[in-house]
């Protein structure tokens, strides 16, 4: 195991980054691909659009619900092994869905296992980056989250044609053996031990519960490694919930409601763009070319909001950023009803793309610098994990304001606002926080803090408090005093 002081910002580094770009790849392209099915499901299974679109919302829910499983996997027992058993488990799961008799039979194979498998990978994966980049880390995501959108671009017309050839049930065995790269995806992942993460042996060592032969154990293994195996199971207990602190600081809990609402808002469009697209009179293979064309720009969203974000001038501005990515992403589900042509729908793909590259690109980015490196992999599962309701309940929600009022215009209306929602949250919680730091210093102004500074032989003392005028006196009375002695 790598050994750092800090990130290596390089090396194999990159190694990973293009371990976890193959692993996007294999679950985000994939899930999104699993709308192209959609037509084919529904035509099949004779069923609405309700009862089909719970097949990608369930996919989506389950990998997003079981993140935190995936990031345990990976802090207690090993990267590696928990992206192969991903990789086993996705793969099992679409190869099962090629010979299902039913919508509840893909409702398991498809929808339960198979994103049960991306769970293990996704979360696991992109923390492993942020282990390995500090000052290029928006670039690196963006490189690595990139596959998302570059999978998409290749695998849409590449599924639609494996559909039209060997029908949707060849199509899904062969995507079975395509995510079976998740496994080569995990051998890449070389564990790395930052300095920071080695925090929690002296935290332990002033806890009381830990008995003093315990504290000489956890002395000596520090010492002589960073990474303590043999652990008690009282300080497993305790470094378990160290690992989830961070869920009462109140800039996290703003973050993950606004992911509530921004994962509503996102998850649709890709479940009925094709289909809104058919409806309003496009081809099969220009529907699917839309979804293409989505797919690269996102990449080029990923990649220039990366670099963008890791320049100088707008480093200290990643958060601002981030929301206006996730508003304009919104803004452009307003505007969805009104393009009913195919030139029209083209500027739409370009536009969400862009923007949804982009704030994918610094949802990591966004929640490092809430939380920090140490806890980027629990915080990722968290943030994934909230993604899950969402995804589970919007596409359906959608299918129904489909179904009920014959019209694609309040679904994509009610994505457009929840979307814009989210990004005025995050908008009015920074104003907030800046307008209290602003009167703070009159609220303390009033408040005298004194430093004082004693000396024992080399060693400096500094203590701030709060003094009142009669400390103040006896102070000076009471040096008056020695100095006459």
């Amino acid at each position: 195991r790598a050994q750092h002081a800090g990130p290596p910002d390089g090396g194999w580094g990159w190694m990973i980054v293009a371990g976890c770009f193959l692993v996007t790849i294999c679950t985000r392209a994939v899930t999104r691909c699993i709308s192209i099915f959609f037509v084919e499901f529904q035509a099949y299974f004779g069923q609405d659009y309700a009862r089909t679109a719970w097949i990608h919302s369930i996919v989506d829910c389950a990998t997003m619900l079981c993140a935190p499983l995936g990031s345990l996997i990976s802090n207690h027992v090993s990267c590696q092994v928990g992206i192969m058993l991903g990789g086993l488990l996705a793969s099992t799961g679409l190869i099962l869905s090629s010979f299902a008799t039913s919508l509840e039979h893909l409702y398991l194979s498809l929808g339960v296992l198979t994103g049960l498998g991306f769970a293990l990978c996704y979360s696991p994966a992109i923390a492993m980056v942020g282990k390995y980049f500090n000052k290029r880390k928006a670039l690196a995501y963006g490189i690595a989250m990139s596959g998302s959108g570059i999978g998409t671009f290749i695998l849409a017309p590449v599924v639609q044609l494996l559909i039209e050839q060997f029908s949707w049930r060849g199509a899904l065995l062969i995507l079975g053996g395509f995510v079976l790269n998740l496994c080569v995806c995990g051998a890449l992942m070389r564990p790395i031990s930052l300095k920071e993460d080695c925090k929690a042996a002296p935290e332990l060592l002033e806890q009381n519960y830990v008995s003093e032969t315990e504290k000489q154990d956890l002395k000596r293994m520090s010492i002589s490694s960073p990474l303590i195996k043999l652990w008690p199971h009282e300080c497993l207990c305790y470094c378990s919930w160290k690992e989830y602190d961070f869920l009462l600081m109140p800039g996290f809990m703003v973050l993950a409601v606004s992911i509530l609402f921004m994962a509503y808002g996102c998850s649709p469009l890709f479940v009925y763009l094709v289909p809104y697209a058919l409806s309003v009179g496009v081809s099969h293979h220009q529907a699917a070319f839309l979804m293409s064309i989505l797919g690269v720009v996102d990449i080029i969203g990923n990649i220039t909001f990366g670099w963008l974000t890791d320049r100088r001038c707008l480093k200290k501005h990643r958060y601002f950023c981030y929301l206006f990515a996730v508003g304009m992403d919104g803004l452009s589900c307003l505007f969805l009803p009104v393009l009913q042509s195919f030139p029209l729908l083209v500027p739409f793909s370009f536009t969400f793309g862009y923007f949804d590259g982009a704030y994918v690109t610094l949802i990591p980015v966004v929640t490092a610098d809430a939380v920090g490196t140490s806890l980027l992999s629990s915080a990722l599962g968290i943030v994934y994990f909230l993604h899950a309701i969402p995804y589970l309940v919007s596409p359906p929600v959608a299918g129904w304001l489909v179904d009920t009022t014959g019209s694609y215009t309040a679904s994509f209306l009610l994505c457009g606002f929840s979307m814009i929602f989210s990004s005025a949250l995050l908008c009015f919680a920074r104003l907030a926080k800046k307008i209290k730091r602003t009167h703070l210093p009159s609220l303390t102004g009033n408040t005298a803090l004194k430093q004082h500074i004693w000396t024992n032989g080399a060693i400096a003392y500094s203590v701030t408090a709060e003094l009142d005028q009669r400390d103040v006196e006896f102070l000076a009375v009471d040096t008056n005093s020695f100095s006459k002695r």
